[in-house]
């Protein structure tokens, strides 16, 4: 017994592509409550924000993914630095 039909199957990336993928996930993930939140908050719930919101999220998002990449790596040092390495 299958838990989900198998409608659709989708092909994986190679791990090697996990590097891009994951930042590519968190920050349109991030940039889309971020982006939503401030829109919201400086004009309310109205058409005119439903309506300027996709671009302020394209927008947040292209600059977020590119410095993700870029900060990720010292990101993981600094973390490195504060958080015990789980014993082997």
């Amino acid at each position: 017994m299958t838990r989900f039909p198998k409608l659709v199957r989708l092909r994986r990336l190679p791990a090697r592509y996990g590097v891009v993928a994951m930042p590519f996930v968190l920050s349109l993930l991030m940039t889309c409550v971020v982006s939503a939140v401030t829109t919201l908050r400086s004009l309310g719930l109205t058409r005119e924000s439903l309506a300027l919101w996709p671009s302020a999220w394209g927008l947040s998002w292209v600059v977020a993914f590119p410095i993700l990449l870029i900060l990720l790596p010292v990101v993981r040092r600094i973390v490195g630095l504060i958080v015990e390495s789980p014993a082997r």
